[in-house]
């Protein structure tokens, strides 16, 4: 199991008149990246920056590149409130995570 770093940016869906939790669809994807943080998929993740406006970085247990794309394929919000920027492996040398 490797741990992947995904960044997310508003997507062409986003509406730049309102902070991220008062996006159309908030709650499902709330309730998609919580059952993910459940399952122990998703280990760390939240805003960069400004929390209402900016990218998102969320940090996955996963396999690879392709499993990290299939478990957030279901997010409601994606392609549309938020689009992947990018997947990146990371290697931690100092500290851990949870196991």
């Amino acid at each position: 199991m490797s741990y992947f770093l995904v960044t997310e940016l508003p997507g062409p869906k986003w509406d730049r008149s309102l902070p991220r939790r008062e996006q159309s669809g908030w709650d499902e994807h709330a309730a998609f990246i919580d059952s993910l943080a459940e399952q122990g998929v998703v280990v760390l993740g939240g805003p960069l920056g400004d929390p209402d406006y900016g990218p998102a970085l969320l940090v996955l247990a996963a396999g690879s590149d392709g499993e990290t794309r299939q478990r957030l394929a279901c997010d409601p919000w994606l392609d549309t409130i938020l689009t992947i920027q990018s997947i990146q492996r990371w290697s931690i040398w100092i500290g851990s995570l949870p196991a």
